[in-house]
């Protein structure tokens, strides 16, 4: 089972009021919904208190997201962002600044940043290309996809030791060649 499945299946078991599934979800995708948080709300205490609130949204509405072949992070990413965003702004309309508040930036990256992105994609792309097939593999797992190393070894048939060795290996690699 994908890691994008075991989600799946750990938001239906929620909505059926399973508190083990719960915990097991927290586990797995609280440190990306809290970094969300933090990036929108720029306040580590407020973004630690946005994210308790996102769980306890994830534990009322888990009976209404629906499985359709789409990332179940992008719904708790949504949720996240949505309630961070509404933070934001009621924190900004009690300090007095309700046109700010209406006129809330969109905290997406600009043209510039993106631009920048871009090429540092394809620096990093061109990187991983240097690796060996298996290496660069297991870095886009653990480090794109979220996989861990237990379940990095598993896929690549290796022991576990083995496999933090590949990545720290390759990690030095890419540094390497990123500085070129």
């Amino acid at each position: 089972m994908s890691r994008l499945q075991e989600i799946e299946t750990l938001i239906a078991r929620i909505a059926t009021g399973d508190r083990r599934a719960f915990r097991e979800l927290y586990r797995h995708v609280s440190p990306k919904l809290f970094g969300i948080c933090l990036r929108v709300l720029n306040d580590r205490a407020e973004a630690e208190d946005a994210l308790q609130e996102v769980f306890v949204k994830i534990w009322n509405g888990a009976d209404r997201y629906r499985a359709n072949g789409l990332s179940p992070m992008t719904w708790l990413i949504t949720v996240a962002r949505n309630h961070a965003i509404d933070r934001l702004r009621r924190r900004r309309a009690a300090q007095g600044d309700m046109d700010e508040a209406v006129d809330l930036a969109d905290p997406a990256p600009g043209p510039e940043t993106r631009l920048v992105a871009a090429g540092e994609t394809a620096r990093l792309s061109a990187c991983l290309e240097e690796l060996d097939e298996a290496r660069a593999d297991a870095v886009r797992g653990a480090y794109l996809t979220g996989l861990t190393y237990k379940e990095l070894a598993a896929h690549h048939g290796v022991p576990l030791n083995t496999m933090r060795t590949w990545l720290r290996r390759s990690l030095l690699k890419l540094k390497e060649c990123l500085t070129r």
